[in-house]
This record gives C-alpha cells, structure tokens and sequence, in this order.
C-alpha cells in the first residue's frame, strides 16, 4: 500500500466512526441501555470500550514509552459506568487525538499494541476493524440500517492477514500451505487473496468480515469453506487481538 493508500485509510476510518456516531447521537436512555448479542455489554457500554479503547491507543500513538504500563493498569481496573453524554463526549474526543497522530505518522511507523509493535498502517487498519464490528453490534440491536460499504476491504484484508495469528491464539498448528478468498464487495467488486489451488473461501465481502469478526458463526453465513484448510481457518478466524474466544451463531 502506498502513502496515498494510508491517507485514505485513515479517511476511511474516520467516516466509519462518523458512521457510528450518527447511529448513536441523540438517542434516548432507552437506546442507550439497549442490550446488544454480546452477552452483558448495551449501547453505552459498547461506546464507552470503544472510547477506552481510543484513549488506549492514543497513549500507543502520542506516548509509546508509557503503553505498557497503561495497559497494565487498564487491564486490572474495570471502570465504572458513566452517563451517556460523558461516554460520547470522550470517544470523540479520543479518536480525534488518534486520527491525528495516525495522520502524522508514516504507513510504516511502528507503535506498540497488545498483540505486539505493528505499523502505522495495520494500527488504523485495527481501529477501523473495532469500530465496524462494534458499530454492527449496536445497530442490529436498535434495528437501524448499517450499510455494507468499500471500507469493508479494510476489515476483510485484517481477516486475511490474520490467519498465523488466529491458529496461534487457539493453540492450533498452522496448516500447511495458502488459503484463497474470494469475495464480492458491497457494489460487486472481485477482491481476492491467496493462491491455493485446494483450500478456499467464497463469499459475499459482508459475510467474511462477520465471521472473522466473530459476529456470525460460518454456519449461519453465506459463505463456503472448501478444504480442510480453509475449514479449520474460519473455525478459529479472529481478527482482533487479545485471547481466543469462539465464534456466536445467530
């Protein structure tokens, strides 16, 4: 990806957090407290992981040296809740301050996260992953509409490229050799990696990023796993960082 690319990428993740945050401004205590399909968490609480997740990043971004201590001292300190107006306030605010610094940061500048240093690139990659797939979440809680969109590329591309990590995580042997995917886009683009000529996944771009996002178990999608290889990868795919987890159906 070149520079150009980069400076769309983080564009791109500023208008899926723009996405999300017209889904969420102006709704009432009711909206907020609306339960969402993971277990204990509503509307609020979704938005503030988000806003904790930005100011965790933002200290990766502006302040690397204190990263791990300030992942430490998050990781043993659950929070407490806070009033909805103070939740919104502070997830803009913190993605502002990491849309800024990804903006001045090179594609492959390196910061710290919890899986590890990655680069520039793959941290706003990231950023945009969490958010559509959180943003997923309240949505289909409240029953709005969350378009399908070309930044969906970016979800899917994470999901690829995760693979190693995903078996890794599950403490499952990496298969030999390459899985290819294809995908259809939200406006019928062909995207596709891989070249294996045994072990594939088809299906719609949507689907894909729902499953590696674990927000679909494959069974309940559209989408067809060819191959032992292929079959075993979207049985652990997960394409966030922390430990494994399984996949929900429905």
């Amino acid at each position: 990806m070149s520079a150009v690319d980069y400076g769309a990428l983080v564009a791109d993740l500023a208008d899926e957090e723009d996405a999300l945050d017209r889904i969420v401004d102006g709704l009432d205590a009711a909206g907020w407290a609306t339960p969402t399909a993971v277990a204990g968490w509503d509307t609020r609480a979704t938005i503030e992981h988000l806003a904790g997740s930005e100011a965790l990043a933002a200290v990766a971004l502006t302040e690397p040296d204190a990263f791990a201590q300030r992942l430490a001292a998050r990781r043993g300190n659950a929070g407490t809740p806070h009033a909805r107006a103070e939740v919104l306030d502070r997830w803009r605010l913190e993605r502002a301050r990491v849309l800024g610094a990804l903006a001045a940061a090179g594609p492959q500048d390196r910061f710290p996260w919890i899986a590890g240093d990655m680069s520039a690139m793959s941290f706003a990659t990231a950023r945009l992953m969490e958010t559509w797939a959180h943003g997923f979440d309240v949505a289909a809680a409240l029953g709005v509409p969350y378009p399908a969109t070309a930044r969906l590329r970016h979800v899917a591309e994470l999901g690829v490229r995760t693979r190693r990590f995903a078996f890794a995580a599950h403490g499952v042997p990496l298969p030999d050799g390459d899985v290819r995917v294809e995908l259809v886009g939200p406006e019928g683009e062909a995207w596709t990696w891989g070249a294996s000529d045994t072990d594939l996944v088809r299906g719609s771009a949507l689907d894909f990023c729902l499953v590696v996002t674990q927000r679909r178990h494959i069974d309940d999608s559209g989408l067809l796993a060819q191959g032992e290889g292929a079959r075993q990868w979207m049985a652990v795919a997960q394409a966030f960082a922390g430990p494994p987890t399984t996949a929900r159906r429905g």
